[in-house]
């Protein structure tokens, strides 16, 4: 489980995550005080981290020469979607079947995959 918790400092947001606390915020020019990536920023951030991790267990498991993953994510929006693009850059010798495994690869890490099927958000007042 996830939690958000925020006081009266616009718009800082104290995120926990098992052990973990992280600060979201947005930018000044949004009122905040850009203390933290903006809400935005934690989903492509997810993707981004996802595929590198996802990446990186395969390459180590098929023992491929990877020396190095960067993921680049940016978003462009629509009336009607989002589209999320993401950019793989690998360093290491691979040849050709290996770069198109990895890029099959990269498109079934597991945020890929929720964001790519269909999401049903149930939000309750408690």
């Amino acid at each position: 489980m996830i939690t958000a918790t925020i006081g009266k400092n616009h718009y800082e947001t104290v995120l926990t995550a098992s052990s973990h606390h992280l600060l979201a915020d947005e930018t000044q020019d949004k009122g905040g005080t850009n203390l933290g990536p903006a809400p935005e920023e934690f989903l492509m951030m997810s993707l981004a981290s996802c595929t590198a991790i996802t990446l990186r267990m395969y390459a180590d498991r098929k023992k491929w020469p990877v020396e190095k993953i960067r993921v680049e994510v940016k978003t462009e929006k629509s009336s009607t979607t989002t589209i999320f693009h993401c950019q793989v850059y690998l360093e290491g010798v691979l040849d050709g079947g290996q770069r198109q495994r990895l890029l099959q690869i990269a498109k079934a890490c597991p945020v890929h995959k929720t964001l790519t099927n269909p999401i049903e958000i149930k939000t309750e007042l408690l």
